[in-house]
């Protein structure tokens, strides 16, 4: 399928004095509906060819699957779609994902972002906003001791 992104454009010429410069969300920086789903397919490549995760799709329907992370991807960049799913607690709950399976999940996602030519102050801002659900997807809290 490829990473479709596009520079968003200017729908329109706006007079710098009258109308401050609206602020893209990183939703809309990326290319919006279309490159979420180009880049959900990607990255869902990559994840399924590698090795330790590939396991923990095995009985996933993979069709719903790209659906949900399509969702969730876009309202966790603030666009406009609202993730329907269950609590990312609930759906990952005793599948057995370490910290280690997520550093993994979140490097492919990294390849997958740079690879579509997305900049690193926004490929940065995206990997920070999924490992805030670090702890939800493992089941780990971030504190040892």
């Amino acid at each position: 399928m490829g990473c479709p992104i596009e520079s968003p454009r200017p729908s329109r010429r706006v007079d710098m004095l009258t109308k401050p410069k609206k602020k893209l969300t990183l939703f809309e920086r990326v290319g919006g509906e279309k490159a979420i789903a180009g880049l959900i397919h990607d990255f869902y490549d990559r994840v399924l060819a590698d090795p330790e995760l590939k396991p923990f799709f095995k009985h996933t329907a993979m069709a719903k699957l790209r659906r949900m992370q399509r969702e969730f991807f876009s309202a966790a960049l603030d666009g406009p779609i609202t993730y329907t799913g269950r609590p990312l607690s609930h759906v990952h709950h005793g599948k057995g994902i370490t910290k280690h399976h997520f550093a993994l999940y979140v490097n492919h996602l990294l390849d997958t972002l740079r690879d579509c030519g997305i900049n690193d102050q926004d490929v940065n801002d995206i990997i920070d906003r999924i490992n805030t659900y670090a702890d939800e997807i493992t089941g780990e809290s971030g504190h040892t001791g």
